[in-house]
């Protein structure tokens, strides 16, 4: 079975420019790089921010793909 990453870029982002970036995983992990928009995580990695999120350990994936 082929895994296909998870691309997260906030140029695509529906909630761009919105509250939501205050408290969205991705704002959260690139803060130390203002120059990144976007990331690259595996489901594996997707899986375990998702826990953390649930474990109230990380801010939730808030991203929406403009459509």
């Amino acid at each position: 079975m082929t895994r296909f990453p998870l691309i997260i870029d906030c140029d695509t982002c529906a909630m761009r420019h919105t509250d939501a970036c205050d408290d969205c995983l991705v704002t959260h992990l690139l803060d130390d790089e203002p120059a990144r928009t976007g990331l690259v995580i595996d489901a594996g990695e997707a899986r375990a921010a998702r826990l953390l999120n649930r474990a109230g350990l990380a801010p939730a994936l808030r991203h929406r793909r403009a459509g």
